[in-house]
């Protein structure tokens, strides 16, 4: 059975949503970058800390994560710097 939507694995970076992590206070160099970026085709990446073994087990009902799927952690002052880049679509 398809999925009603699958992730392009030939999508280019287009921008960054927001503010670098370094310029936000939450990076000190190129190691350790969360990050928000606009793909070619529309749809967005997150770079973030995978916490999925530790959010797994505690869900709110009917939230999944797909066995190709992980959940990510950014910090919050990212997210509220890219809403500007964000559409309100």
């Amino acid at each position: 059975m398809a999925r009603a939507w699958e992730s392009d694995p030939s999508a280019l970076f287009v921008r960054r949503l927001g503010k670098s992590a370094e310029e936000l206070g939450n990076s000190q160099g190129r190691e350790q970058c969360p990050d928000i970026w606009q793909l070619s085709n529309g749809d967005i990446a997150v770079i973030g800390r995978d916490m999925t073994d530790h959010y797994s087990p505690r869900l709110p009902e009917g939230v999944t994560i797909g066995s190709d799927e992980r959940l990510v952690v950014i910090p919050g002052n990212m997210l509220t710097a890219a809403k500007p880049d964000i559409p309100d679509v």
